[in-house]
Formats: structure tokens, C-alpha cells, sequence
């Protein structure tokens, strides 16, 4: 998620496809004109949204998911000086360890070690099918 692609993307949404009649300050909603407009949209759902427009934005690595822009976000606010506790609160954890986890992923030998199982996790599924 360091791509200003990726971030475009999710302002793009919020100011393009997102209901703008919601009342809530819940970024993703279900759309459309069914029973359940306006409702969060699942993790499923949102997946699959992101996915939809990361390939649209021309970001789609095996490791750019809904999951690692959170990661993303969390790092950047550490490293931008935000306090433990308050990054706990933003990221809805119930105890520090929880925050910890993602305020380590900085290291880039972390990072590219990550990025590189997911790839080979990825490459592995495909054989398998």
C-alpha cells in the first residue's frame, strides 16, 4: 500500500461511490437500490470491492489487500508519532500486543520477507488447482 494509486483509489471511492446519502461514518456501505442499502458492507464484500478497484487502478500484487492498507495505515501513524495507546483506540484492540503486531511491520526485511511468502503462498494455490 505505498503506491499513491492505492490511496487514490479508496478517496475515489469515498467521494464517488460511496452512498451520499449515508448518514453513518462508516467508510463502506452497501450500495444499490436493495433492502440492505446503507448497511456495512461485509469483509467479504469489501474484498471484493477493493479488489475490483485496485485492478481498475492498476495495483494488484498478491499482498495489496483491505488487510494491509489497515497495517499500512497503523505503521505510517507510528511512524508519524502517534501514541501506542491512541493508535490502540483508532484500531478498535483490546490490548496493546495487538497494536504492537502492526507497528512491526516497518522493517523493510519484514516487509519484503512477507511479500515474498505471499507470493510463493499464491504461486502454490495455482498449482493446485
Amino acid at each position: 500500500m505505498h503506491e499513491p494509486e492505492a490511496l487514490a483509489t479508496v478517496s475515489a471511492y469515498v467521494m464517488g461511490d460511496r452512498p451520499a446519502d449515508a448518514e453513518t461514518p462508516l467508510v463502506f456501505l452497501i450500495g444499490g437500490h436493495g433492502a440492505r442499502r446503507l448497511e456495512p458492507l461485509g469483509y467479504d464484500g469489501l474484498v471484493r470491492m477493493f479488489a475490483r478497484a485496485c485492478t481498475r487502478a492498476g495495483v494488484r500484487e498478491p499482498w495489496v489487500t483491505p488487510h494491509a492498507l489497515r497495517h499500512t495505515h497503523a505503521t505510517r501513524m507510528w511512524e508519524g508519532g502517534m501514541r501506542e495507546l491512541t493508535l490502540q483506540k483508532r484500531l478498535g484492540h483490546a490490548s496493546p500486543e495487538s497494536t504492537r503486531i502492526y507497528t512491526r511491520v516497518s522493517d523493510p526485511a519484514v516487509v519484503a520477507e512477507y511479500n515474498r511468502a505471499l507470493v510463493r503462498n499464491d504461486a502454490s494455490r495455482q498449482e493446485a488447482k
